[in-house]
């Protein structure tokens, strides 16, 4: 790759519609290679200054500030292995993120149409009738109790544990995820969801629209891992 083409630090910032502090900041950063000074010691830069500074701002709008910043630098450093881990550090989190929205797709696949729990003003279910009314056996309520995703009420005096029909909703969506082979991990944020939006007719817009931004995310990930690609094929041919 050819790097004849001189560049001052206005001329690069104008490039990428950024102010010359940015341009310093990068290089500080190393999201840019080291500039060149001429001999009253201002910056000189040139094409491989101007291809780092474009792969960066693509790598930033899938990957985000931190990960595109960590990229870069350690491309510039002369990990190119490094850097490539960070990438797919980067797209397993989003595949955590594609497991916690299917699972809370069946979800409220389970709960459509299903009748979640005992009718108003019946003063909840005791533990064995949830039990059989999901098809579990008790111990099972009582791990999922202890893993922090169920949280009966208690009846005053007996402490006997008391399921209102929120309580036999997440009980019966913990039971269809892991017999999905879900882990607790990856059904908390489910309940999560149900409690936080409540009820599954809120969570299924909001998983909804999470998963329009998964996609979006996704496409630009790819493009930012495609101008990585382009720009270490210069680093490393030059």
């Amino acid at each position: 790759m050819t790097n004849d083409r001189r560049l001052r630090t206005v001329d690069l910032a104008r490039l990428a519609g950024l102010s010359t502090q940015q341009i310093r900041n990068y290089e500080d950063a190393g999201v840019l290679p080291p500039a060149g000074r001429t001999d009253s010691g201002h910056r000189v830069f040139g094409e491989r200054h101007r291809r780092a500074l474009l792969t960066y701002r693509r790598l930033l709008q899938g990957y985000g500030p931190v990960v595109a910043t960590a990229v870069m630098r350690t491309v510039h450093a002369g990990d190119v292995p490094g850097a490539l881990a960070r990438v797919d550090a980067a797209h397993a989190a989003l595949h955590e993120e594609r497991v916690s929205l299917r699972a809370a797709k069946e979800a409220l696949a389970t709960l459509a149409g299903r009748e979640t729990g005992p009718p108003p003003g019946s003063g909840g279910l005791r533990i064995g009738e949830v039990a059989a009314l999901i098809g579990v056996r008790t111990s099972a309520l009582r791990v999922w109790e202890a893993a922090g995703l169920l949280a009966p009420d208690r009846e005053r005096g007996t402490g006997y544990r008391v399921y209102g029909p929120a309580d036999v909703r997440d009980a019966r969506v913990v039971h269809t995820l892991r017999r999905s082979h879900y882990l607790f991990d990856q059904i908390r944020p489910v309940l999560d969801g149900l409690r936080r939006e409540g009820g599954s007719a809120a969570l299924r817009a909001a998983v909804e629209e999470r998963g329009r931004l998964l996609t979006a995310r996704t496409r630009a990930m790819l493009a930012g891992a495609g101008a990585l690609h382009a720009y270490l094929e210069d680093v490393e041919d030059p």
